[in-house]
């Protein structure tokens, strides 16, 4: 199937990994520095089911509405395995784009992970690989929780406001051919779909959200994204008129040609406050 065609289909159809309720306490949990493994428990299962193709849904979809949308976004990065350009040329371009998508007053970047889908790189480079598995960064509890952490001096004059958590992702070297994110709607889940884990870290316990199945849930991705591209999404919004939470995955894509190059991707975390 060539690209052309991949950019011009609907959608395609694909494996999305959920969670099973089974009691078992989720956990997730971040080896220490230097250790690049991950203890994950908990039962999953797949399930078929549509993915739309985003490129076609265009300016209808909304950050509001849908919780996510693509826009351009060329990058003075040179070289996103070196952390030093990520914090002084990348971070101030991702402020920005948060500011413009969201209208937000302040944006607080408090996070990034460079991702790759090749064993070489992760271990030369102590990178994480793509998550499979559906899930959305932060709960009702970890989202604010975040705040006072990163915060803790303003945090409650913050809190008293709407803010919200939001991610940029992108591709950093070539297009994504294999393991391209994808994000569910936010129309289209109930929070009953989703089930708290823990997510363990070294220095810290937080909160995520896994996603257990629902028939409902429409899925969108955006095939062959560039270098140039930058998909902006919601994680948590504390306002509960709107999209509030994105949850979404790597999926293997049945279109990936067999030479298919490794996904290489950025995400930023970023904090965006709000005067009301």
């Amino acid at each position: 199937m060539s690209d052309t065609a991949i950019l011009d289909a609907d959608s395609i159809e694909a494996n999305i990994v959920y969670a099973v309720d089974t009691g078992e306490k989720l956990i997730n949990q971040t080896m220490p520095a230097g250790d690049m493994s991950r203890v994950v428990t908990g039962k999953y299962e797949s399930h078929r089911m549509t993915i739309r193709n985003g490129r076609k849904a265009g300016a209808d979809l909304d950050l509001d509405r849908n919780g996510f949308v693509l826009t351009d976004h060329p990058t003075s990065v040179a070289d996103f395995y070196d952390p030093d350009q990520i914090t002084s040329v990348y971070y101030p371009e991702v402020e920005q784009l948060v500011a413009e998508k969201t209208g937000a007053s302040r944006v607080v970047i408090f996070d990034h992970t460079v991702r790759s889908g090749d064993d070489a790189t992760r271990k030369e480079k102590l990178v994480r690989e793509p998550v499979r598995a559906a899930h959305n960064d932060y709960t009702e509890v970890s989202g604010p929780r975040r705040v006072r952490e990163i915060l803790p001096d303003e945090a409650e004059a913050l809190l008293s406001k709407r803010f919200a958590i939001v991610q940029v992702w992108r591709a950093i070297r070539n297009p994504i051919e294999a393991d391209p994110l994808t994000m569910c709607d936010a129309r289209t889940y109930e929070m009953d779909d989703f089930l708290t884990a823990e997510r363990r870290y070294p220095d810290r316990v937080g909160e995520t959200y896994r996603m257990q199945f629902n028939p409902a849930h429409e899925w969108y991705y955006f095939p062959r994204m560039r270098r140039d591209e930058a998909l902006v999404f919601k994680v948590y919004d504390s306002e509960t008129d709107r999209a509030r939470f994105t949850p979404h995955t790597s999926f293997e894509d049945p279109t990936s040609p067999p030479n298919a190059g490794p996904r290489e991707s950025i995400e930023v975390r970023t904090f965006a406050f709000f005067d009301d």
